[in-house]
């Protein structure tokens, strides 16, 4: 399916707004809304609305749109010429801002194309295995996931020895979500996960923000749909963490970058994960 109908965002007689129901299928195990899937919403309405494809988007996460909320994507376009618009959105949830993003959509004819980026040796999907969760993830955003850990360790071997790059990766794939710029924005929100990893302990971390930059905007052909997760994280000081992922097709064709900053915080901090409603 494609990301509208995976994401369920629904149009309104207001051509500029949208609304997006936060099912638990888009929700973490907090049972909040995955701050991939909201800048996926936002990227999906920019694109609707003008009718051009994303070239970034960056997108500010101020609260939390709960399960069983409805979000409301309010599409602003700032300018528009001839191959270029320049658009933002708002989603919010009554009064209260959930997310605010800026983005830049369009296309322009130039032949002349390159690549310099070099993607990380890894095993294949087929020879990682499986990524345990460290939740019960049913029910959730991540139970629309295969994920496989190409570089890093399972939760119970963070043993509090730091990552000696940084550096972490996994295979991911949305069997149920054609691909897009949506889809990767919805599999870019993974700094977070790297921030655990070059720490070597377990962490929670809330994003802050995500800027996805699309380099192939039409990633229709990946293969088996696999996606690399390149996680990189530059540093962690004062409880934020700061990082990069590079999205890669399994023919090495690099498909976006996203970069986050994110709160980091120790578990014990603000006590486990919130209790999963019945």
């Amino acid at each position: 399916m494609d990301a509208l109908e995976f994401l369920g965002l629904q149009p309104t007689h207001n051509p500029n707004r949208w609304v997006l129901p936060v099912v638990p299928g888009l929700a973490t195990a907090g049972r909040f809304l995955f701050g991939g899937c909201a800048l996926g919403a936002a990227i999906c309405a920019m694109e609707e609305v003008t009718g051009r494809p994303v070239i970034w988007a960056t997108g500010q996460y101020l609260s939390f749109a709960m399960a069983g909320e409805i979000m409301d994507v309010d599409v602003t376009i700032a300018t528009s010429g001839h191959f270029t618009t320049q658009a933002r959105v708002v989603g919010h949830v009554a009064d209260r801002e959930i997310l605010t993003v800026n983005a830049a959509l369009g296309t322009r004819p130039l032949e002349a194309t390159g690549q310099w980026a070099v993607r990380p040796d890894v095993p294949t999907p087929d020879q990682c295995e499986q990524r345990a969760s460290r939740w019960d993830v049913g029910d959730t955003i991540m139970e629309r996931m295969e994920i496989r850990l190409a570089k890093g360790r399972q939760w119970e071997d963070l043993d509090g020895t730091p990552s000696a790059d940084g550096n972490s990766a996994l295979w991911i794939r949305m069997p149920d979500l054609a691909m897009s710029p949506a889809t990767l924005a919805v599999l870019g929100d993974y700094v977070p996960f790297g921030i655990a990893q070059a720490l070597g302990r377990w962490t929670r971390a809330n994003s802050l923000d995500n800027t996805l930059r699309i380099l192939n905007n039409r990633p229709d052909d990946t293969g088996d749909g696999w996606v690399l997760l390149d996680i990189r994280v530059h540093g962690v000081l004062d409880g934020f963490g700061h990082g990069l992922v590079h999205l890669w097709a399994e023919d090495g064709r690099l498909l976006a970058t996203a970069s986050q900053s994110a709160i980091v915080r120790e578990l014990t901090e603000s006590g486990d994960m919130p209790a999963r409603k019945a």
